[in-house]
């Protein structure tokens, strides 16, 4: 095995000698070059597994190789070396197909960090074996379906997955931000790295500083023990945080940090820490309408969303209803170690016409009640109990007044219920309702 090589783009001598010197020390072999027209020059010559380049070069701006290189060596890592606290050039270096970026004065144990998740993208992953297509597997997760608004996702998952820029990725609730928040970290150079799943919403606002970053033995009344954060249980993979929305202002602020100085002080620590973690986030919400309103940081926005990956809803992915709903029985039926349940045609034009507000998320609750309640382990279209549609796409409001009410009001439940993952507190204050009005409402609907 030959030793990795470096190109390193920067007209200060002593910063390509420091690059030169830790880059030897992990046996990788470097060249440099003081301008762009020397980088170009060598670009041509030989095939490099990294490049660092400086932002300021003498005969233009770095964003220049990161564009030239994401077009014309796609399969090439190029990481930014930024001036302290410019952020708004790391970000255009990321928008631009940057891999990554690190800040002067250069942290040479972030900078390690950098070169080595780089060089795991050059790694040849194992071949899988050739075999019949997979079948569906109750815990792995996959993205299915054939509409075209699916495999752009496909394709956007495979781009994202080989750069270390945060990414926002909007979309309604029950459309599969998680999972595609997974797939990206199972495609990149984390995947051997843990997959940190938070949801903002769940962690009362007094716990979230303590939540993410970590707390001392008796740095607070309670704190009985050292505590690892978020971050710390993150490092060297990923750290989606879900609902991000919810995040109290306070905490945007220290997140805001934390994600530009790549490091982070647990309370009551006397020094920071350093910090290697991807950055996703996700929320239901319109976020760039919340910074209007002041209820999220604008700084933090731009932050988290240098690059956004839209989940299309179900209603929006034509043809891929039928796929997912065999897949979805297919799995009930592992899961539930019997059979796998027929759909009649009938049963299955239904799911068709119906808009699933909920999306994916609403069509498993749908077959699984389904399975539960049919006879003949045959789902009928009677089994499936979907709302009526009228015209316009509403529930029917031709029912009782009660019971169309009623309805609606279990709807919402359920749905602050999905998005705070159960968390009944979390549940409450996202309806605007207190605990115990909220478990009055579970009994009475019957869902408690």
């Amino acid at each position: 095995m030959t030793n990795p090589i470096a190109l390193i783009v920067d007209d200060e001598p002593d910063i390509c000698e420091l690059l030169e010197i830790t880059l030897g020390r992990m046996e990788i072999t470097t060249r440099s070059a003081a301008d762009l027209t020397q980088a170009y020059a060598l670009l041509e010559q030989e095939q490099f597994d990294l490049c660092l380049t400086d932002m300021q070069l003498p005969d233009g701006n770095g964003i220049t190789l990161v564009e030239q290189i994401s077009r014309h060596h796609p399969e090439l890592p190029v990481a930014m070396i930024t001036a302290h606290g410019n952020m708004e050039s790391a970000i255009l270096a990321l928008k631009a197909g940057a891999f990554d970026f690190v800040s002067k004065p250069i942290d040479l144990q972030i900078l390690r960090q950098l070169v080595e998740t780089a060089l795991k993208l050059h790694k040849p992953k194992p071949a899988l074996p050739q075999t019949s297509p997979p079948v569906a597997s109750a815990n792995e997760p996959q993205l299915l379906g054939q509409s075209s608004a699916i495999n752009n996702i496909r394709t956007m998952i495979a781009k994202l997955a080989r750069s270390q820029a945060p990414i926002y990725i909007s979309g309604e609730s029950g459309t599969g931000k998680e999972l595609a928040a997974r797939l990206i970290h199972a495609q990149g150079p984390r995947a051997e790295g843990h997959f940190i799943a938070v949801n903002c919403g769940a962690i009362p606002h007094e716990l979230v500083e303590s939540e993410f970053f970590g707390h001392k033995k008796g740095s607070f009344t309670g704190a009985i023990s050292d505590k690892e954060g978020l971050f710390q249980a993150a490092h060297g993979g990923t750290l989606f945080l879900d609902e991000v929305a919810d995040l109290p202002l306070g905490m945007q602020v220290k997140l805001l940090r934390a994600i530009q100085e790549k490091s982070i002080r647990p309370i009551g620590a006397q020094q920071e820490s350093t910090i290697d973690v991807r950055i996703l986030s996700a929320t239901h919400r319109d976020l760039a309408e919340l910074v209007k309103r002041g209820e999220f940081r604008q700084d933090l926005f731009y932050r988290i969303n240098v690059i956004e990956l839209h989940i299309p809803a179900l209603r929006e992915r034509e043809g891929d209803i039928e796929l997912l709903t065999e897949h979805l029985l297919t799995r009930l039926a592992i899961k539930g170690g019997r059979p796998k349940t027929d759909i009649e045609p009938s049963a299955m034009k239904a799911l068709r016409s119906y808009p699933f507000p909920g999306n994916i998320r609403e069509l498993e609750n749908t077959l699984e009640r389904a399975v539960t309640l049919c006879e003949g382990n045959r789902v009928t279209v009677e089994d499936l109990q979907l709302p009526a549609q009228s015209a316009t796409g509403e529930g029917d409001p031709d029912q009782p007044l009660e019971a169309y009410l009623g309805d609606i009001e279990k709807q919402a439940i359920i749905k602050a219920l999905e998005e705070t993952r159960w968390n009944r507190t979390a549940a409450a204050k996202k309806l605007g309702i207190s605990f115990r009005a909220l478990r009055y409402r579970l009994e009475k609907l019957g869902l408690d």
